[in-house]
């Protein structure tokens, strides 16, 4: 990957390795990791490569000010961390979607303009679909007036993208919260909203694979399948199609409410979401406690053979670790390799391992994901 910054910003930390060198890397390092759990001359290992550059469809910059000694304007630039934590003002980015990569410096230039729009502007967020579709908060610390939005808006027009504004205790959303996006899986269509402050993968094309590799190793079945943290319906949605009916629960609101219109968008009607804890949950299903927001769900009329989980780094707690012993099937998909070896030393005590893969989501950074297929002994 050509770019101005590698060696220097501190996001792509294994800057002085190729591409394949550190797919690599991590690949070997993570084969050791599980290497006392795994027999991989026995379990196929899946490796999910991502684009080398122009990847990430999701991104962050703080916003850095400069005085310019001919000027009696400040030049504002973007700014990351250099591998000593200080201050690298950039103006390019290499990892990011086309269109955001595309968008940066014009609407940099548009922001130093006008003092209304850039004082104290303290960050911009970049979010943008494979539609092509983008999303752009600006963050302040300070009160958004009046004549910021009429500002804001002219620049939603001339871009054709949309804006958010945001500061403390305000959010002004000038037109839309949300991208629309259309992901293309085993050549079937689904159709998503992402919503701004959601959760989404940063990674499209690694996503798209991500929930093939998932769909590939799950054969059709008239059984149900139970999903803990389900976030926007990312994995649940096409994997609706593999089995009669879905339960999925996740704590966010804000990811409740996307999943509940993503299934609207693709006409998908065998998912109930409920908003609550895996831990709520497991104490619903093993019938601990009662709770008023499954009063409409009859969990015994559930037939479920499959569990799939895709927990935050944390991984799995001891309730639902024990949770998921007693399903047929596990799809556990995690952000955490640490995490997710502690959890299946619990787990191969009743399930063998049938599938493992490693999702490159963050090419150049030490970071990777993990997904593994287990079937009850």
């Amino acid at each position: 990957m050509q770019c101005d910054y590698f060696a220097s910003c501190a996001s792509c930390t294994l800057h002085n390795m190729s591409y394949d060198e550190q797919l690599n890397f991590k690949v070997d390092r993570e084969k050791e990791r599980f290497n006392d759990l795994i027999d991989f001359s026995k379990t196929p290992l899946d490796i999910i490569k991502s684009k080398e550059s122009n990847f990430r469809n999701r991104a962050e910059f703080r916003i850095w000010w400069e005085k310019d000694e001919n000027s009696i304007k400040d030049i504002l630039s973007y700014a990351m961390n250099d591998f000593d934590k200080n201050i690298l003002q950039i103006n390019s980015c290499s990892i990011v979607s086309p269109k955001i990569a595309e968008l940066m410096p014009k609407i940099l230039n548009e922001l130093q303009k006008d003092m209304i729009l850039s004082f104290r502007l303290f960050a911009i967020e970049f979010l943008s679909s494979s539609t092509d579709d983008i999303l752009v908060t600006l963050i302040y610390h300070k009160k958004l007036e009046q004549n910021w939005e009429e500002l804001a808006k002219s620049l939603e027009t001339k871009f054709s993208i949309k804006i958010i504004g945001r500061s403390k205790k305000q959010k002004i959303v000038l037109s839309k919260n949300f991208i629309e996006e259309s992901l293309n899986i085993e050549n079937k269509s689904f159709r998503f909203n992402y919503e701004e402050n959601g959760f989404t993968q940063p990674n499209t094309e690694v996503n798209i694979q991500m929930i093939e590799w998932v769909l590939n190793n799950t054969p059709k079945t008239n059984d149900d399948l139970c999903e803990l943290y389900c976030g926007g319906g990312n994995f649940t949605i096409p994997l609706s199609t593999k089995f009669n009916k879905v339960l999925a629960t996740e704590i966010s609101k804000t990811s409740i409410k996307s999943a509940l219109k993503n299934c609207e968008l693709n006409n998908i009607s065998n998912i109930k979401f409920i908003r609550m804890s895996a831990e709520d949950f497991v104490q619903a299903l093993n019938k601990v406690r009662k709770f008023n927001r499954l009063k409409d769900i009859e969990l015994d009329d559930y037939n479920f053979s499959t569990i799939f989980m895709d927990p935050p780094r944390s991984g799995l707690d001891d309730t639902t670790r024990n949770l998921a012993k007693n399903f047929e099937n596990i799809i556990y998909i995690s952000c955490n390799p640490e995490t997710l070896h502690r959890d299946l030393k619990e787990l191969l005590k009743t399930h063998e391992a049938v599938k493992f893969a490693l999702f490159d989501q963050f090419a150049y950074s030490k970071h990777i994901e993990s997904g593994i297929i287990l079937k009850r002994k």
